[in-house]
């Protein structure tokens, strides 16, 4: 393959994952005597533009048409949402004049917050049985996968958008070209793009390899996005570290002609430099901390097993899939997965067939020790598990190194 951004030929292995179910593919109990397709997950780094990238391509329609993630079972990820529309709004001084977009909107988690403060709005999501739901919420919602057909399309019907969310998109994208230059055909003269993409020098440094799956196509540096985002006449002006999703990068990006640089994004770019974005070895340090990880976990879990101790999990996440199947955790390790998402529920992990179970079910079951797939919400979990807890449930946390909590 080339690189999704350059098309440069020159890409340097980092990981290979070896082969594996699809993260999100969650079977029922009748399907499980049927075959599970599974798709190679190799890293690499593209060593003329630094973007880090998957070189196997899942085509969306199988991915994203029928999608059970829904951003609003999260108490987390809606107060992120919300507090990042207020600011916006009055930021930007938006209105009832004003549109607000969102790319990739899923159930409306984030636009809802748009509609309550009278702004109008427009979700673009590919999952037709999630923008039913954003409906639901009286998010205005397109159906449909977004390039710049799609906002040449919407710019004909008179809209231009005054703010493009982007948050965990990019990372999804195959056509990473078309996609931005989409950014730039709906966007309106004073518009900014915001986007929000879990950030690599955390994703190194915090071993976040279970990250890694089909759906995130690539990972981010500043040095990465710039080039892209160059590409199509678009500036990134400011930019801020926060710490969803185990860390994440946002951006805000504009039309060259009115974009304004502001002295942290040449800050953080030094600091990509200073830790070697460009070079081998911080990427051969990860490799290394990606068996330690796996080794560390499997040899506490199948431990407590020994000694018997029973074992549940929490959050099958696409990350829980990733890990379970790295690890080659099943149900003689694990007795159950909770999630919060009745979809999920009655369905098993993908590869690795746990059952997925309500969360109430922990602090009634016998669980000794709980897994928390879903590290990067681990105090919300915790929270919310005071029950299991309260009877002498410990929990353990994977990433980014094992720890008994």
């Amino acid at each position: 393959m080339t690189c999704r951004s350059c098309g440069g030929e020159d890409l340097a292995p980092i990981l290979s994952l070896g082969s594996m179910a699809l993260a999100n593919s969650y079977l029922r109990p009748e399907q499980l005597a049927d075959p599970e397709p599974t798709y190679p997950l190799d890293l690499v780094r593209c060593r003329a533009c630094q973007l880090v990238q998957i070189t196997c391509t899942v085509p969306p329609e199988i991915l994203f048409r029928d999608y059970l993630y829904l951003s609003s079972f999260s108490t987390t990820m809606l107060k992120h949402a919300e507090t990042l529309v207020t600011r916006l709004v009055a930021e930007r001084k938006l209105g009832p004049g004003s549109l607000a977009a969102e790319v990739a909107s899923n159930d409306g988690y984030l636009l809802q917050y748009y509609v309550k403060a009278g702004v109008p709005v427009l979700g673009i999501e590919p999952a037709r049985n999630v923008a039913a739901l954003a409906r639901e919420k009286g998010v205005r919602t397109v159906d449909e996968f977004f390039d710049a057909e799609l906002a040449a399309r919407l710019c004909d019907e008179g809209l231009a958008a005054d703010v493009i969310h982007a948050n965990n998109v990019l990372a999804h994208v195959a056509d990473l070209n078309g996609f931005v230059e989409g950014f730039r055909v709906l966007l309106g003269p004073e518009g900014v793009v915001v986007s929000e993409s879990p950030y690599l020098g955390e994703f190194l440094r915090h071993v976040e390899f279970d990250t890694i799956y089909h759906e995130h196509l690539c990972y981010y540096s500043l040095t990465a996005l710039v080039n892209l985002f160059r590409r199509h006449d678009l500036e990134i002006e400011h930019c801020e570290r926060i710490p969803i999703h185990g860390g994440s990068l946002r951006i805000f990006a504009r039309h060259k002609a009115v974009a304004r640089p502001t002295p942290d994004v040449a800050d953080l770019l030094a600091s990509e430099q200073a830790w070697g974005v460009d070079r081998d070895e911080p990427y051969r340090a990860f490799a290394a901390g990606v068996e330690q990880v796996k080794h560390d976990v499997v040899t506490l879990i199948r431990s407590l097993r020994a000694e018997g101790k029973t074992v549940a999990a929490y959050g099958a996440a696409a990350k829980g899939t990733v890990l379970l199947n790295a690890c080659g955790l099943g149900p003689a390790d694990l007795a159950f997965v909770c999630d919060k998402n009745p979809l999920k529920q009655g369905r098993v992990m993908p590869g690795v067939h746990v059952p997925i179970v309500a969360p109430e079910q922990l602090a009634a079951s016998t669980a000794d020790y709980c897994l928390i797939l879903a590290w990067n919400v681990a105090e919300e979990i915790k929270r919310e598990q005071a029950a299991f807890a309260a009877r002498g449930g410990k929990f353990i946390v994977p990433i980014p190194s094992v720890q008994i909590a």
